[in-house]
């Protein structure tokens, strides 16, 4: 958008309020089965997620194959990631002195409220009531737009897709394009109806060609990048040897809010850590391949602290923990604080291709999100105890995971866990039967007897159709259970060894 700011654009208004967000939160969002089969219904989604997230993959595929040590580099990732999180205190104590150092201020925050709080008051200390947004995965997990609005605080989100989601009154449904689940029909409705409520409207006679709607989107933006003094970004990495931050997009509206406010207050996961800069060049490989399947980002911008006369002078670092220390404290479960957020996995899942991102209920949707989600947030409401659930378990997300997080195997660990604190009695009762079946072979023998007694009884049928029990109806509902067989093993066995003598 930089190219853009010369051009003369329409007067308007300055309009401090934002677009109302949806009513439906994410935690108040029902568990996966009951938002899957919603949106398994919705046929244009469907259509939109199957033809986005093909192209996609189509792209990083052929990328990746121009890299002959795309698995080395892979290893190499995991590797340092997983060093940063053994001596990640070390690391965070390094990377305050650094940002310090370099004139930044840094503010630590345990969980979203206090994260949150802060950023208020620091909005609200440079006279302000608007921020500008990069696009952060990081302000979305706290809620930060929310409680910026409730403080009175207007918050424009910047990045294109976060814009359609925003005036859209949606939420994101992908980590890297959180409008996967439109169409470009769909955004010029979004642009048309809504864009004139909040700053510049768009042109009367708008198309849905994506020069166009880009072209709206800049008019639209470029007032507030113009006017607002506080801009508010995350963080793709943080170098804990030079404390410089780096923000990694691909349509230069970060870097106009990196560089024109006059106060940058950065969100930013305790996780995000590298140790030296010379590590970010193994990241910067796999980072852009994995997740636009590009050779590297159009733009990546990188910041340490603040420089007399050039860019935000009052530079702001909060570093958030929110759930990450106890997903630290899990041997298994940690590897989940390598993610990069890349969302190739959310690319490959035949089950999010399906359903899209909204059914998972969280920030962090897909096969990351959930396994990153119950490490975060716990498995005490039905919606998050049914994400481990949320996976066929192909293992495809681990093949294209760039920093090799074992995502299958911990969906396996995660199931293992929600049967342990909630346990379904229905459920212990059946195992229970199952423990004494096995426990003695008379009584697998009995078993057996009465199973081909009913066998016999439904005479020719194939198949029991739909058993009509409150355990079983639902599971046996979409399957064909067969009969039982007439005669057991051990019975043909004797049978066959009696006319053998």
């Amino acid at each position: 958008m930089n190219s853009e700011l010369n051009r003369t654009t329409p007067a308007a208004a300055p309009v401090r309020r934002t677009p109302a967000p949806p009513a439906e939160t994410f935690l108040g969002m029902p568990k996966f089965p009951v938002g899957a089969k919603k949106a398994l219904g919705n046929s244009q989604l469907r259509v939109n997620l199957r033809h986005a997230t093909g192209t996609i993959r189509a792209k990083r595929a052929n990328v990746v194959a121009e890299v002959d040590e795309w698995e080395q580099l892979r290893v190499a990732g995991a590797a340092i990631k997983d060093r940063t999180l053994r001596h990640l205190d070390d690391y965070l104590t390094q990377l305050e002195e650094s940002l310090t150092r370099a004139g930044a201020h840094v503010h630590w925050a345990r969980d979203a409220d206090e994260a949150n709080r802060i950023v208020i008051e620091l909005t609200r200390a440079t006279g302000s009531d608007e921020v500008v947004k990069v696009k952060s995965m990081a302000t979305q997990e706290i809620g930060l737009n929310e409680a910026l609005e409730e403080a009175g605080i207007a918050a424009w989100e910047t990045d294109l897709a976060e814009l359609i989601v925003q005036l859209g009154h949606d939420h994101p449904s992908h980590i890297l394009v959180p409008a996967i689940h439109r169409n470009r029909a769909e955004v010029r409705e979004i642009f048309l109806q809504e864009m004139g409520e909040w700053g510049v409207p768009a042109p009367a006679g708008l198309s849905d060609r994506p020069a166009d709607l880009a072209a709206a989107a800049r008019a639209h933006l470029r007032e507030k990048f113009l006017r607002a003094k506080v801009a508010i970004s995350g963080a793709n990495f943080a170098v804990a040897e030079t404390g410089t931050l780096v923000v990694v997009e691909s349509e230069g509206n970060g870097r106009m809010c990196l560089t024109l406010p006059e106060t940058l207050i950065s969100v930013v996961g305790i996780e995000k850590l590298v140790p030296t800069f010379a590590d970010l060049e193994v990241f910067l490989r796999l980072l852009p391949r994995s997740s636009t399947g590009e050779r590297m980002n159009p733009y990546t911008s990188m910041w340490s602290g603040n420089s007399s006369g050039d860019g935000p002078q009052n530079v702001h670092v909060v570093l958030v923990d929110n759930g990450r220390t106890n997903a630290l404290a899990d041997e298994l479960g940690r590897q989940a604080l390598r993610c990069i957020r890349c969302s190739a996995c959310l690319n490959i899942c035949p089950v999010y291709e399906r359903v899209g991102g909204h059914a998972y209920g969280s920030v962090y949707p897909g096969p990351i999100g959930a396994v990153l989600t119950p490490q975060l947030r716990g498995v005490d409401t039905d919606l998050d105890a049914s994400l481990p659930y949320a996976s066929s378990l192909c293992g495809a997300c681990f093949e294209v995971c760039p920093v090799r997080i074992e995502i299958p195997e911990m969906l396996v660990e995660l199931r293992n866990r929600v049967t342990r604190d909630h346990p379904d009695l229905a459920e212990r009762a059946a195992m229970k039967a199952a423990a004494w079946l096995m426990a003695d072979h008379r009584n697998l023998e009995r078993g057996q007897a009465a199973a081909s007694l009913g066998g016999r009884l439904f005479g020719r049928k194939q198949k029991l159709g739909a058993i009509p029990l409150p355990i079983a109806s639902a599971w046996s509902g979409a399957r064909d259970i067969p009969l039982p067989p007439r005669e057991t093993f051990r019975t043909w066995w004797r049978k066959n060894r009696e006319e053998d003598r």
